[in-house]
């Protein structure tokens, strides 16, 4: 009877064990557990192993974690998918999740283009072959590996009407990838796009962010046109490329382009803007240009000779010509026979600008279309120092002062200019300088004028050299 009472009282004790929670570091473990671990000093520690040694669990059940050593991330199994899935997963944070391993997991085609769901987020995972364009609708498409993850199609376009965003993916198989015409904002980030027909167009978008792009082996580059803010940053352009890289026609608030490099090879441009673009400002700042082309740019057209780009654009970058107002630069000279110079005949003391014909070698957002003047053609104002010097004689009456000076748009002397010519004899040659700093607004210009401060009736002066740089 005793030894049946103690069997009774072992069952029971399991029968509790079995069904009641388990409480480590706590004697009342929370009744919603099966197993409450409380403590302030260490932690729970699940399998680890290296990914390969994860991937070899035999039939792992749904759900299934354990830590890969290799990632230093914590994998759930995921019986739906068939695959391990990790933790900080992407797909894990939003509701709005599709995974892409082919074309049919995008949503049905209709009217011939697969129409994305705004505001959701498509993984592409390996290659998916395309034969239908997408309009992405404001959604996001990414993968996790731009060398692995793959859109590929063969004609036609990859990507059109609204924009949204592109990340981690490579774009191939020949076709044109871009043509976009709407949206709030297209975003590409850290993509390669290789051995395209086109890159495309883009247009009629409010903000397109493009960062860490590679260009590898495309027959034609891409248009930009209308946007309001263009960011282009680490643009990799290699040098298999051929057509124009990157074209800007239409109007743009801002385009401003950082870093990367364009390598130029054959007939390829980097830059087209020889449409004439429009611009509230524009940079191009720190990007290396080079290669075996023998123009880079092709430029605004009507510029002075040695501009490539209006006054809106800031450009300092390797490979092609600084153009900013800060480094601004521009002189004349006369240009006729330094033997004989020419005349100037004076009759009466007011002040005239000098006559002779000039020429100029140096100019930046200056021009010099207008004999003995410089005009400013930069974006804001600037205080510049001017150097001038002249050969002068006098072929008349001995005894007679004259002042040479700076003006600005013809009316306003500048006065810590002058510099005085003094007529000692007829045969006798003086050289001046003339120097002073000057402050420019926009299309303001700068000549050299004379005056005769003493004597009367008529007399004259032979300007053998005339010559003024301003910077």
């Amino acid at each position: 009877m005793r030894k049946c009472y103690y069997y009774f009282c072992v069952v029971s004790l399991c029968f509790q064990f079995v069904i009641a929670q388990v409480g480590i570091g706590t004697i009342a473990p929370n009744a919603s557990s099966v197993l409450d671990v409380e403590s302030t000093t260490g932690g729970i520690l699940l399998p680890r192993m290296t990914t390969v040694e994860r991937n070899a669990i035999d039939n792992p059940a749904n759900g299934l974690t354990v830590f890969d050593t290799d990632t230093q991330n914590y994998y759930f199994y995921d019986a739906t998918l068939t695959e391990w899935e990790s933790l900080n997963s992407s797909r894990l944070n939003r509701d709005n999740y599709v995974l892409v391993k082919s074309q049919s997991d995008f949503p049905e085609a209709s009217a011939g283009t697969i129409t994305l769901d705004t505001n959701t987020y498509y993984e592409i995972n390996g290659i998916v072959v395309l034969d239908t364009p997408i309009v992405m609708n404001g959604a996001y498409i990414a993968g996790l590996d731009a060398t692995q993850d793959v859109l590929s199609k063969t004609s036609g376009n990859v990507f059109e009407g609204s924009g949204g965003s592109i990340r981690n993916v490579s774009i191939t198989g020949g076709s044109n990838v871009f043509s976009i015409n709407s949206g709030a904002s297209l975003l590409v980030q850290n993509c390669i796009i290789s051995g395209m027909a086109d890159v495309g167009t883009v247009s009629g978008v409010g903000f397109v962010f493009l960062n860490n792009v590679q260009y590898l082996n495309n027959t034609n580059g891409i248009e930009y046109s209308n946007i309001s803010n263009l960011l282009l940053n680490n643009q990799a352009w290699h040098g298999d490329n051929s057509g124009t890289f990157e074209k800007f026609t239409g109007s743009f608030d801002l385009i401003g382009k950082a870093s990367g490099f364009s390598i130029v090879n054959a007939a390829a441009v980097a830059i087209d803007v020889s449409a004439n673009p429009t611009v509230g400002d524009a940079i191009i700042d720190g990007t290396v240009f080079s290669g075996t082309s023998s123009s880079f740019i092709n430029n605004y057209t009507g510029l002075p000779t040695g501009h490539n780009f209006t006054k809106e654009w800031f450009v300092q970058a390797a490979g092609i010509d600084d153009e900013y107002d800060d480094i601004a630069t521009g002189d004349f000279y006369y240009d006729g026979s330094l033997t004989t110079g020419y005349s100037e005949s004076i009759t009466d003391n007011t002040a005239f600008k000098l006559s002779g014909n000039t020429n100029s070698s140096n100019l930046l957002r200056f021009s010099s279309a207008v004999n003995n003047r410089l005009t400013y053609l930069g974006k804001d104002s600037r205080t510049f120092r001017i150097n001038a010097s002249l050969s002068v004689r006098g072929i008349e009456t001995d005894g007679i002062f004259y002042t040479f000076f700076v003006r600005k748009n013809g009316t306003e002397t500048l006065t810590e200019t002058n510099s005085i010519f003094y007529v000692d004899g007829f045969l006798n040659v003086n050289s001046m300088s003339i120097t002073g700093t000057v402050n420019l607004e926009p299309d303001d210009y700068i000549e050299i004028w004379c005056q005769r401060l003493t004597g009367s009736g008529s007399s004259g002066l032979v300007v053998f050299s005339q010559n003024l740089s301003i910077d």
